[in-house]
Parts: C-alpha cells; sequence; structure tokens
C-alpha cells in the first residue's frame, strides 16, 4: 500500500483536520466537498492548524500547499492509497458517496470513515466489496488528539486493519483495536457516560455546570491524561494493586453505581445545561475558547512527549 498521496472526502471540520495532518506528514491531498466554500475554508483551517502541529513536531515534512481540491469524490479518490471520509453521517449520503468511488478506487487502497454514530456494518451496506473498507474513528480536532479507533469485521480483508493501523501510528496517532461492533465504539461510549452523571449532578442540584466542568479538569482528568481509570486503580492500593483495590473498595463502588442517574437530553435539561455552559464561558466565544483548548492539548502534548 502507497500512501505518500491520500484523499480526504468531506471538508467540515474533522475533514479539514485530517487534511491538515496528513499535509504535516508530507503527503499530499486531493479534497472534496460539495460546498462552494469548501476549498476557502479547509486552506483557513490548515492554515489555522499548521503552527500547532509544527509546535509538536508534526510538520517537519509537509507543506500545507500540497492540497488540491477536486469537482467530485470519484476524482478525489484516483491515485490516492489511503482515504478519509468524513460526509455528514447520513447513511444515504454514505452509501451515495461510497457507490461512487468504489469503481475509481486503486486495487490496494483503503477506505476509513471517521463516523462516531454509524456502525461499520451499517456503512458497508454501500459497497459491493467492502473489504478494504475500515472505521478509522478519530477523536476532535484530529490533528492534535492522538487517538484513532479502527474496527474491521470477517468481511474485512485480512491485513487491512493492521494495515490503517500502521498508517494511521506513521502520523504520529495512538490506535485502538475496536473488537466488537457497538454504538459510540469505545471513547464515546467513555465520554457519554461521564457527560450523563455530569448532568445528573447538575440537573439534581448537585453542583453547577461549572463546578462539575472544575470537578474534571481539575481532578480525575489530569490522571486520565496519563493513564486509563483501570491502570490508575490498579495503583490506588500500592503494592497490593487491583485486586487489593477491588478487595478494599468494591461495595463503595458497588453503591455509587447504584446511586448514578439516568438522564435525557429534553429541552429543560438542555436548556441548563446551556445557561450554565454561558456562564462558565464569561463571554468568550467559541473560536477562544476553542483557541484556549487547543493551545493547552498542544502544551499537555509537549509536556508528556518522551515519557511513554
Amino acid at each position: 500500500m502507497h500512501t505518500q498521496h491520500t484523499a480526504c472526502l468531506g471538508g467540515g471540520v474533522i475533514g479539514a483536520s485530517w487534511a491538515a495532518l496528513f499535509l504535516a506528514s508530507g503527503r499530499s491531498v486531493a479534497m472534496y466537498d460539495p460546498a462552494p466554500d469548501a476549498e476557502l475554508k479547509v486552506r483557513a483551517y490548515v492554515e489555522m492548524a499548521w503552527p500547532a502541529m509544527v509546535e509538536l513536531g508534526l510538520a517537519e515534512q509537509g507543506t500545507p500547499d500540497a492540497i488540491t481540491f477536486c469537482r467530485d469524490a470519484a476524482s478525489a479518490v484516483a491515485g490516492a492509497g489511503f482515504v478519509q471520509e468524513n460526509v455528514p453521517e447520513r447513511l444515504e449520503i454514505k452509501h451515495a458517496i461510497f457507490s461512487e468511488i468504489e469503481p475509481s478506487l486503486a486495487p490496494d487502497a483503503i477506505v476509513a470513515s471517521s463516523a462516531s454514530g454509524l456502525t461499520l456494518s451499517q456503512m458497508q451496506r454501500g459497497w459491493k466489496n467492502p473489504a478494504r473498507f475500515v472505521l478509522g474513528h478519530p477523536f476532535n480536532p484530529p490533528h492534535l488528539i492522538p487517538l484513532v479507533e479502527v474496527l474491521g469485521n470477517d468481511k474485512t480483508d485480512n491485513g487491512v486493519v493492521e494495515a490503517a493501523q500502521g498508517f494511521y501510528e506513521s502520523l504520529g496517532k495512538t490506535t485502538i483495536r475496536v473488537n466488537k461492533e457497538v454504538p459510540g465504539h469505545v471513547a464515546n461510549r467513555l465520554q457519554a457516560a461521564i457527560w450523563r452523571e455530569a448532568i445528573h449532578l447538575v440537573t439534581s442540584g448537585v453542583a453547577s455546570v461549572e463546578d462539575v466542568d472544575k470537578a474534571v479538569w481539575a481532578g480525575p482528568g489530569l490522571r486520565w491524561a496519563a493513564m486509563g481509570p483501570t491502570m490508575l486503580f490498579n495503583l490506588g492500593a500500592a503494592e497490593g494493586g487491583l485486586q487489593a483495590f477491588c478487595d478494599h473498595f468494591s461495595h463503595t463502588f458497588n453503591g455509587w453505581w447504584d446511586d448514578l442517574g439516568d438522564v435525557h437530553l429534553d429541552d429543560d435539561v438542555t436548556r441548563q445545561l446551556v445557561d450554565g455552559v454561558e456562564a462558565e464561558a464569561r463571554g468568550k466565544s467559541p473560536a477562544e475558547l476553542s483557541r484556549q483548548r487547543d493551545a493547552m492539548i498542544v502544551a499537555l502534548q509537549k509536556s508528556v512527549a518522551g515519557l511513554r
């Protein structure tokens, strides 16, 4: 598989971020997005993302100019060794674009979908032969967050998942192998579980939106940036390890789990959250907050570089 030339289908935030990372790695990118202002927006995003990738050492080989914009999806994928699909998460749109590109793909090309809400088996129905199609789900923004979740199944050719993981890891990504298809994959389900309890704490009056957010970033969030929760609890009982931790705290955790909330995002809950996050933002625009987020992510990435 030759991956020096890549393609991105869909130029929204995720597609533009992937394109920026592919370019930074020294690869060329063919981009397709039907929106009339897609080229302007993608180029602006790449320009915005470039300094952070330079700071992280991810852009030593590339140039933001190695991108072309194509009139249709079939033209974009022609000659590409790796295709990242990022079109809207509606099956009819994805199936249509898969049908369009399949005749134009190189025989050894891999197509990976960034889909977060759709399953691989749902998307495979848009292919005559889905053997080289996988899930390659990133975390937003892909040019800064290392995680990519990769999934194939019994319709995927041998070695394709491993090749996709190898490609992503050559970009500096951290991949995980999803062994069983579930809605939301792995990381989004973890996010959903944490957010559900965060919402419950707000709606039941335990704490404000801002204080619940603080409880995450000033508390366990710092530890989670270093290690996952199970390994951290393994360290929580010193030499006794996870067995000693579970022996000591099983009753406590079982009680907490029994008391966790069951919430739904209806209009009233959404309004309470929106009011809370607006108060937390203190007048900062989404663009300002995004810049703050990205600067902190870059700083965190730099601080732990070489420690893993």
